[in-house]
Protein backbone atom coordinates (compact mmCIF):
# COMPACT_ATOMS: atom_id res chain seq x y z
CA UNK A 1 0.00 0.00 0.00
CA UNK A 2 1.72 3.74 -0.57
CA UNK A 3 1.33 5.92 2.15
CA UNK A 4 3.63 8.98 2.62
CA UNK A 5 2.55 9.12 5.63
CA UNK A 6 5.10 8.31 8.71
CA UNK A 7 3.70 6.84 12.07
CA UNK A 8 6.24 5.62 14.51
CA UNK A 9 5.88 3.99 18.44
CA UNK A 10 7.78 4.28 21.08
CA UNK A 11 7.84 2.82 24.26
CA UNK A 12 8.75 5.69 26.99
CA UNK A 13 12.34 4.96 27.82
CA UNK A 14 12.87 5.37 24.35
CA UNK A 15 11.16 8.14 24.05
CA UNK A 16 12.69 10.40 27.13
CA UNK A 17 16.11 9.57 25.90
CA UNK A 18 14.94 11.10 22.44
CA UNK A 19 13.52 14.01 24.06
CA UNK A 20 16.82 15.53 25.27
CA UNK A 21 18.41 14.53 21.68
CA UNK A 22 18.71 17.13 18.96
CA UNK A 23 15.31 17.84 16.93
CA UNK A 24 16.60 15.36 13.81
CA UNK A 25 17.49 12.44 16.81
CA UNK A 26 13.30 11.91 17.12
CA UNK A 27 12.21 8.51 16.49
CA UNK A 28 11.69 7.41 12.98
CA UNK A 29 10.00 4.46 11.56
CA UNK A 30 10.73 2.20 14.68
CA UNK A 31 7.14 0.50 13.44
CA UNK A 32 4.82 1.66 10.80
CA UNK A 33 1.56 0.24 10.48
CA UNK A 34 -0.23 -0.54 7.79
CA UNK A 35 -3.23 1.86 6.81
CA UNK A 36 -6.40 -0.14 7.41
CA UNK A 37 -9.75 1.01 6.29
CA UNK A 38 -9.92 3.99 4.49
CA UNK A 39 -12.94 6.38 3.84
CA UNK A 40 -13.20 9.56 1.78
CA UNK A 41 -16.01 11.62 3.18
CA UNK A 42 -17.02 13.91 0.15
CA UNK A 43 -20.39 14.99 1.40
CA UNK A 44 -19.25 18.28 2.60
CA UNK A 45 -18.33 20.64 -0.94
CA UNK A 46 -16.24 22.74 1.43
CA UNK A 47 -13.49 20.52 2.26
CA UNK A 48 -12.76 16.68 2.43
CA UNK A 49 -12.78 14.27 5.61
CA UNK A 50 -10.24 11.59 5.09
CA UNK A 51 -10.51 8.74 8.26
CA UNK A 52 -8.60 6.00 7.78
CA UNK A 53 -7.59 2.94 10.74
CA UNK A 54 -4.36 1.44 11.93
CA UNK A 55 -3.28 -1.36 14.32
CA UNK A 56 -0.63 0.55 17.04
CA UNK A 57 1.44 -2.35 19.18
CA UNK A 58 1.12 -0.45 22.36
CA UNK A 59 3.46 -0.77 25.59
CA UNK A 60 2.36 -0.50 29.01
CA UNK A 61 3.17 2.59 30.31
CA UNK A 62 3.86 5.81 28.14
CA UNK A 63 3.94 5.68 24.16
CA UNK A 64 5.06 8.05 21.79
CA UNK A 65 3.29 8.02 18.55
CA UNK A 66 5.10 9.95 15.37
CA UNK A 67 2.46 10.98 12.98
CA UNK A 68 4.25 12.74 9.55
CA UNK A 69 2.95 14.11 6.48
CA UNK A 70 5.82 15.54 4.28
CA UNK A 71 4.87 15.95 0.49
CA UNK A 72 0.69 15.66 1.84
CA UNK A 73 -1.87 18.39 2.04
CA UNK A 74 -3.58 17.82 5.30
CA UNK A 75 -4.59 20.61 7.67
CA UNK A 76 -2.60 20.22 10.74
CA UNK A 77 -5.14 21.44 13.11
CA UNK A 78 -7.95 19.16 11.66
CA UNK A 79 -5.79 16.27 12.65
CA UNK A 80 -7.99 14.03 15.44
CA UNK A 81 -6.92 10.73 17.06
CA UNK A 82 -9.82 8.17 17.89
CA UNK A 83 -9.42 5.12 20.06
CA UNK A 84 -10.99 2.27 19.65
CA UNK A 85 -10.13 -1.16 20.91
CA UNK A 86 -9.54 -0.36 24.59
CA UNK A 87 -10.86 3.63 24.99
CA UNK A 88 -11.48 3.03 28.96
CA UNK A 89 -7.47 1.88 29.10
CA UNK A 90 -5.68 3.85 26.92
CA UNK A 91 -5.67 7.64 26.88
CA UNK A 92 -4.38 10.33 24.79
CA UNK A 93 -2.60 12.23 27.14
CA UNK A 94 -1.55 15.09 25.14
CA UNK A 95 -0.30 16.01 21.22
CA UNK A 96 2.92 18.16 20.32
CA UNK A 97 4.09 19.62 17.07
CA UNK A 98 7.91 19.63 16.47
CA UNK A 99 9.03 22.80 15.04
CA UNK A 100 9.21 23.60 11.22
CA UNK A 101 8.02 19.61 10.49
CA UNK A 102 5.03 18.37 8.92
CA UNK A 103 4.81 16.25 11.95
CA UNK A 104 2.99 15.91 15.41
CA UNK A 105 3.44 13.78 18.49
CA UNK A 106 0.80 11.92 20.35
CA UNK A 107 1.42 10.72 24.17
CA UNK A 108 -0.45 7.82 25.04
CA UNK A 109 -0.84 5.97 28.46
CA UNK A 110 -1.55 2.19 28.16
CA UNK A 111 -2.54 0.23 31.24
CA UNK A 112 -1.26 -2.83 29.35
CA UNK A 113 0.50 -4.05 26.17
CA UNK A 114 -1.59 -4.74 23.86
CA UNK A 115 -2.69 -3.93 20.03
CA UNK A 116 -4.87 -0.92 20.03
CA UNK A 117 -7.09 -0.04 16.64
CA UNK A 118 -7.38 3.19 16.42
CA UNK A 119 -8.69 5.80 13.88
CA UNK A 120 -6.73 9.02 12.34
CA UNK A 121 -9.37 11.77 10.66
CA UNK A 122 -8.09 14.78 9.43
CA UNK A 123 -8.87 17.73 6.29
CA UNK A 124 -7.28 17.09 3.37
CA UNK A 125 -6.48 19.74 0.80
CA UNK A 126 -6.68 19.00 -3.31
CA UNK A 127 -8.95 16.51 -3.34
CA UNK A 128 -12.12 17.17 -4.27
CA UNK A 129 -15.34 16.07 -6.83
CA UNK A 130 -17.60 17.77 -9.10
CA UNK A 131 -20.52 16.33 -11.20
CA UNK A 132 -21.30 15.95 -15.40
CA UNK A 133 -24.10 14.73 -17.00
CA UNK A 134 -25.09 13.84 -20.42
CA UNK A 135 -28.65 14.00 -21.49
CA UNK A 136 -29.58 12.00 -24.61
CA UNK A 137 -33.16 13.38 -26.12
CA UNK A 138 -35.26 11.28 -28.69
CA UNK A 139 -36.67 12.65 -31.63
CA UNK A 140 -39.60 13.39 -29.84
CA UNK A 141 -38.30 15.44 -26.97
CA UNK A 142 -40.16 13.68 -25.01
CA UNK A 143 -37.55 11.90 -22.62
CA UNK A 144 -34.00 11.79 -22.21
CA UNK A 145 -31.75 8.96 -21.28
CA UNK A 146 -29.72 11.02 -18.30
CA UNK A 147 -26.09 9.52 -17.40
CA UNK A 148 -24.36 10.57 -14.28
CA UNK A 149 -20.50 11.03 -13.19
CA UNK A 150 -18.66 12.14 -10.53
CA UNK A 151 -15.36 13.39 -11.81
CA UNK A 152 -12.71 12.77 -8.20
CA UNK A 153 -9.64 14.98 -8.62
CA UNK A 154 -6.56 14.22 -6.45
CA UNK A 155 -3.69 16.49 -5.97
CA UNK A 156 -3.15 16.07 -2.50
CA UNK A 157 -0.17 14.37 -2.47
CA UNK A 158 -1.19 11.43 -1.23
CA UNK A 159 -2.16 8.12 -2.68
CA UNK A 160 -4.87 5.78 -1.59
CA UNK A 161 -5.06 2.32 -3.34
CA UNK A 162 -8.33 1.72 -2.11
CA UNK A 163 -10.98 3.79 -0.33
CA UNK A 164 -14.58 4.16 0.48
CA UNK A 165 -15.92 7.48 -1.05
CA UNK A 166 -19.29 8.67 0.38
CA UNK A 167 -19.82 11.67 -2.38
CA UNK A 168 -23.37 12.63 -0.30
CA UNK A 169 -25.09 11.09 -3.86
CA UNK A 170 -26.09 7.27 -3.97
CA UNK A 171 -24.45 4.52 -2.72
CA UNK A 172 -20.96 4.49 -0.93
CA UNK A 173 -18.28 3.41 -3.69
CA UNK A 174 -14.96 1.63 -3.45
CA UNK A 175 -12.23 3.44 -5.56
CA UNK A 176 -8.88 3.60 -6.06
CA UNK A 177 -7.44 7.65 -6.21
CA UNK A 178 -3.54 8.35 -6.59
CA UNK A 179 -2.07 11.63 -7.16
CA UNK A 180 -2.56 13.68 -9.97
CA UNK A 181 -4.95 11.46 -10.70
CA UNK A 182 -8.21 12.29 -12.02
CA UNK A 183 -11.33 9.73 -12.11
CA UNK A 184 -14.64 9.67 -13.47
CA UNK A 185 -17.36 7.27 -11.80
CA UNK A 186 -20.49 6.74 -12.98
CA UNK A 187 -23.21 7.63 -10.11
CA UNK A 188 -26.69 7.92 -12.14
CA UNK A 189 -27.63 5.82 -15.32
CA UNK A 190 -31.62 6.37 -16.60
CA UNK A 191 -32.31 4.80 -19.71
CA UNK A 192 -35.79 7.28 -19.86
CA UNK A 193 -36.57 10.28 -17.70
CA UNK A 194 -39.68 11.92 -19.18
CA UNK A 195 -39.15 15.77 -19.77
CA UNK A 196 -41.04 18.59 -21.19
CA UNK A 197 -39.72 21.31 -23.50
CA UNK A 198 -40.48 24.73 -22.08
CA UNK A 199 -40.06 28.16 -23.79
CA UNK A 200 -39.08 30.59 -21.22
CA UNK A 201 -40.33 34.56 -21.24
CA UNK A 202 -38.39 36.65 -18.61
CA UNK A 203 -39.95 40.21 -18.53
CA UNK A 204 -36.86 41.75 -16.58
CA UNK A 205 -34.59 39.93 -19.18
CA UNK A 206 -36.34 39.72 -22.55
CA UNK A 207 -37.35 42.51 -24.92
CA UNK A 208 -40.72 42.84 -24.64
CA UNK A 209 -41.20 44.30 -28.47
CA UNK A 210 -38.50 42.17 -29.94
CA UNK A 211 -39.44 43.52 -33.57
CA UNK A 212 -37.92 46.95 -32.49
CA UNK A 213 -34.64 44.98 -31.60
CA UNK A 214 -32.06 44.59 -33.81
CA UNK A 215 -30.64 40.89 -34.38
CA UNK A 216 -32.06 37.57 -33.91
CA UNK A 217 -34.16 37.81 -30.25
CA UNK A 218 -35.13 34.61 -29.68
CA UNK A 219 -36.95 32.89 -25.81
CA UNK A 220 -34.55 30.47 -24.06
CA UNK A 221 -35.46 26.49 -24.33
CA UNK A 222 -35.44 23.92 -22.13
CA UNK A 223 -35.85 20.46 -21.08
CA UNK A 224 -37.77 20.32 -17.50
CA UNK A 225 -37.36 17.55 -15.76
CA UNK A 226 -38.59 16.34 -12.22
CA UNK A 227 -36.25 14.49 -9.76
CA UNK A 228 -38.84 12.21 -8.39
CA UNK A 229 -39.57 8.26 -8.07
CA UNK A 230 -42.19 8.38 -10.87
CA UNK A 231 -39.71 9.06 -12.97
CA UNK A 232 -36.88 6.98 -12.06
CA UNK A 233 -35.39 9.26 -9.74
CA UNK A 234 -36.18 10.88 -6.37
CA UNK A 235 -33.97 8.58 -4.18
CA UNK A 236 -31.80 11.54 -3.20
CA UNK A 237 -30.54 15.19 -4.72
CA UNK A 238 -28.60 15.35 -7.60
CA UNK A 239 -25.91 17.39 -7.58
CA UNK A 240 -24.84 20.34 -8.95
CA UNK A 241 -22.98 20.26 -12.46
CA UNK A 242 -22.40 20.22 -15.82
CA UNK A 243 -24.53 19.40 -18.21
CA UNK A 244 -24.14 18.23 -21.98
CA UNK A 245 -27.03 17.52 -24.18
CA UNK A 246 -27.47 16.04 -27.40
CA UNK A 247 -30.81 15.15 -29.35
CA UNK A 248 -31.01 11.68 -31.15
CA UNK A 249 -31.90 12.14 -34.90
CA UNK A 250 -32.46 9.13 -37.43
CA UNK A 251 -30.06 9.85 -39.84
CA UNK A 252 -26.81 11.35 -38.03
CA UNK A 253 -27.02 9.57 -35.08
CA UNK A 254 -27.14 12.55 -32.50
CA UNK A 255 -26.59 16.13 -33.02
CA UNK A 256 -25.30 18.10 -30.31
CA UNK A 257 -27.53 20.61 -28.69
CA UNK A 258 -25.59 22.72 -25.94
CA UNK A 259 -24.21 23.08 -22.48
CA UNK A 260 -25.52 24.24 -19.29
CA UNK A 261 -25.33 23.72 -15.54
CA UNK A 262 -27.91 22.89 -13.38
CA UNK A 263 -28.04 23.74 -9.57
CA UNK A 264 -28.24 21.07 -7.14
CA UNK A 265 -31.97 19.78 -7.55
CA UNK A 266 -33.82 18.15 -4.23
CA UNK A 267 -36.20 14.96 -4.35
CA UNK A 268 -39.23 16.29 -5.87
CA UNK A 269 -38.10 19.57 -7.10
CA UNK A 270 -37.77 20.28 -10.64
CA UNK A 271 -34.76 21.04 -13.33
CA UNK A 272 -34.25 22.65 -16.62
CA UNK A 273 -31.48 22.40 -18.98
CA UNK A 274 -31.13 25.25 -21.41
CA UNK A 275 -30.51 24.22 -24.63
CA UNK A 276 -30.25 27.35 -27.00
CA UNK A 277 -32.97 30.13 -27.70
CA UNK A 278 -35.94 29.91 -30.46
CA UNK A 279 -37.92 32.18 -32.02
CA UNK A 280 -40.67 29.78 -32.75
CA UNK A 281 -42.73 31.54 -30.15
CA UNK A 282 -43.48 34.70 -30.02
CA UNK A 283 -43.87 37.45 -26.78
CA UNK A 284 -44.50 40.94 -27.54
CA UNK A 285 -45.80 42.70 -24.38
CA UNK A 286 -47.05 46.19 -23.55
CA UNK A 287 -48.03 48.56 -20.50
CA UNK A 288 -51.20 49.71 -21.58
CA UNK A 289 -52.35 51.78 -18.37
CA UNK A 290 -50.99 53.59 -15.79
CA UNK A 291 -52.72 55.58 -13.47
CA UNK A 292 -52.15 57.35 -10.24
CA UNK A 293 -54.22 57.68 -7.72
CA UNK A 294 -54.60 58.30 -3.56
CA UNK A 295 -51.51 60.66 -3.90
CA UNK A 296 -50.40 62.25 -0.44
CA UNK A 297 -48.07 65.80 -0.43
CA UNK A 298 -46.31 67.44 1.61
CA UNK A 299 -46.63 70.96 3.16
CA UNK A 300 -44.22 71.92 0.38
CA UNK A 301 -46.86 70.23 -2.21
CA UNK A 302 -44.46 67.80 -3.19
CA UNK A 303 -45.45 64.14 -3.65
CA UNK A 304 -44.35 61.62 -1.05
CA UNK A 305 -46.77 58.99 -1.67
CA UNK A 306 -49.22 57.56 -3.99
CA UNK A 307 -51.07 54.37 -5.55
CA UNK A 308 -50.57 53.31 -8.92
CA UNK A 309 -52.76 51.10 -11.16
CA UNK A 310 -51.34 49.58 -14.13
CA UNK A 311 -52.18 47.03 -16.78
CA UNK A 312 -50.33 44.84 -19.06
CA UNK A 313 -50.98 42.62 -22.04
CA UNK A 314 -48.65 40.28 -23.47
CA UNK A 315 -49.72 38.77 -26.79
CA UNK A 316 -48.40 35.12 -27.29
CA UNK A 317 -48.00 33.08 -30.44
CA UNK A 318 -47.07 29.98 -31.37
CA UNK A 319 -45.61 29.04 -35.16
CA UNK A 320 -44.61 25.71 -34.34
CA UNK A 321 -47.15 22.73 -35.96
CA UNK A 322 -46.96 21.54 -32.40
CA UNK A 323 -47.93 22.12 -29.19
CA UNK A 324 -45.74 23.87 -26.89
CA UNK A 325 -45.44 25.07 -23.06
CA UNK A 326 -44.40 28.77 -22.25
CA UNK A 327 -43.26 29.60 -19.21
CA UNK A 328 -43.74 33.34 -18.71
CA UNK A 329 -42.44 35.32 -15.81
CA UNK A 330 -43.65 38.02 -14.30
CA UNK A 331 -42.21 40.78 -11.83
CA UNK A 332 -44.51 43.23 -9.51
CA UNK A 333 -41.92 45.94 -7.55
CA UNK A 334 -43.18 46.82 -3.92
CA UNK A 335 -46.85 46.20 -2.34
CA UNK A 336 -49.43 44.82 -4.69
CA UNK A 337 -53.08 43.94 -5.44
CA UNK A 338 -53.61 41.57 -8.39
CA UNK A 339 -57.17 43.18 -9.59
CA UNK A 340 -57.63 40.31 -12.78
CA UNK A 341 -55.27 38.19 -14.53
CA UNK A 342 -56.57 36.10 -17.53
CA UNK A 343 -54.39 33.36 -16.50
CA UNK A 344 -53.33 31.45 -13.37
CA UNK A 345 -49.89 31.85 -11.85
CA UNK A 346 -48.01 30.67 -8.61
CA UNK A 347 -45.57 33.25 -6.71
CA UNK A 348 -42.18 32.40 -6.96
CA UNK A 349 -41.96 34.83 -4.10
CA UNK A 350 -43.74 38.41 -3.47
CA UNK A 351 -42.66 40.51 -5.99
CA UNK A 352 -42.36 37.44 -9.22
CA UNK A 353 -45.07 35.82 -10.55
CA UNK A 354 -44.84 32.39 -12.86
CA UNK A 355 -47.31 31.49 -15.73
CA UNK A 356 -47.50 28.20 -17.65
CA UNK A 357 -49.13 28.61 -20.71
CA UNK A 358 -50.12 25.87 -22.67
CA UNK A 359 -50.09 27.12 -26.63
CA UNK A 360 -51.53 24.58 -29.89
CA UNK A 361 -50.16 24.54 -33.13
CA UNK A 362 -50.27 27.94 -34.48
CA UNK A 363 -52.51 29.07 -31.73
CA UNK A 364 -52.39 32.87 -30.09
CA UNK A 365 -53.12 33.56 -26.63
CA UNK A 366 -53.51 36.97 -24.67
CA UNK A 367 -52.42 37.59 -21.15
CA UNK A 368 -54.12 40.86 -19.15
CA UNK A 369 -52.86 41.60 -16.01
CA UNK A 370 -54.68 44.27 -14.12
CA UNK A 371 -52.93 45.49 -10.40
CA UNK A 372 -52.53 47.85 -8.12
CA UNK A 373 -48.87 48.69 -7.01
CA UNK A 374 -49.37 50.74 -3.51
CA UNK A 375 -47.09 53.59 -0.96
CA UNK A 376 -44.95 54.16 -3.68
CA UNK A 377 -42.50 56.44 -3.18
CA UNK A 378 -41.06 59.09 -5.72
Amino acid sequence: MSNRFGVTIAAAGLALLLLSAPLSARVKMVSLPERGDVVIRMDNPAATLIEEERILALQKGLNRVDFSWKGVRIEPDSIRLTLLSHPDRVRLLNVSYPPDEAALVWEISSDGAWEEKIRVSYLLVGIDRLFAYKALADESETGVMLRGRMVLRNFSGEDFETARVISGVGAEMTVRSLHEETKRVLILEKDRVPITKVWTFDAAVQPWDPDRVSGNVGIPVSYRFSNTAEVGLGTGELPAGKVRVFQQEAEQGSIFLGEDRINTVPPGEKAEIRIGDSRDLLVTQHKTAEKRFNVKRNDKNRIVLYDQKEEIRAEIENFKKTPARLTLVEHIAGQWEMKAASFDYELRDAQTLVFEIDLGPGEKKTLNLHYVRKNIRP
